[in-house]
């Protein structure tokens, strides 16, 4: 039976969507499984040894990482891969077996889908749908291409407002922009979060600091 081999890079806690460099877990010794029973776009939840969530991986190499026992299944999707010689549960989420240190913290990146998703794909001028991203202090005058000054907004409103202040209009915002809140990366990522990894979600949110990158080593 051939496998071909794996890489190991997978996306950090942000998915590179969200501006966080790769995280390396650990290399695989027994290759990458094929014909799993699900699409190319199918993911895993990579908890860390605390239950904290690190990364959301293909789940061709979450399966990966359990047969090569650096992983448990915590929540299985319902099916089996199998081999000639071997069987696993198709994992939905899984747990490392050793802690990983993360070595600082990040906040999620701004990017267009990003934004989207924390206005809820509404025009923060006119409840509209939104279609663009409009920067409330234009990069013109000195607006920074940061969280709290870049909103989602329809066609007209951007056309409308062009490169003023708002105060030089009679816009007004919904609510101030912000950050998105922490473990927001996940969201992003897979766009809806399945209803398995709420608990481990709910539980990494409690915990204190922001979005991180991991290095497994």
């Amino acid at each position: 039976m051939s496998w071909p081999t794996s890489t190991g890079v997978v996306p950090g806690p942000a998915l590179r969507g969200i501006g966080a460099e790769p995280c390396r877990l650990p290399g695989p010794t027994s290759g990458t499984p094929v014909g799993l029973p699900f699409g190319a776009m199918a993911r895993s939840l990579v908890l860390n040894a605390t239950y904290e969530p690190l990364a959301v991986v293909p789940i061709r190499r979450a399966v990966v990482l359990v047969l090569d026992e650096k992983a448990d299944v915590v929540h299985a999707a319902g099916e089996r891969w199998s081999s000639q010689c071997r069987s696993v549960e198709i994992p939905s989420v899984i747990r490392l077996r050793y802690f990983v240190r993360v070595p600082f913290q990040r906040r999620a990146a701004l990017s267009r889908r990003a934004v989207f998703m924390r206005d809820g794909h509404v025009c923060q001028y006119c409840a509209r749908p939104a279609e663009n991203i409009d920067h409330v202090v234009p990069r013109s005058r000195g607006g920074q291409h940061v969280w709290e000054n870049v909103v989602a907004c329809c066609t007209r409103c951007n056309t409308t407002k062009r490169d003023r202040l708002l105060s030089q209009t009679s816009m007004r915002l919904a609510r101030p922009p912000m950050a998105p809140t922490r473990l927001s990366w996940v969201t992003v990522s897979v766009g809806s979060v399945p209803s398995d990894w709420e608990p481990y979600l709910a539980l990494g949110a409690a915990a204190a600091g922001d979005c991180t990158m991991a290095s497994i080593a």
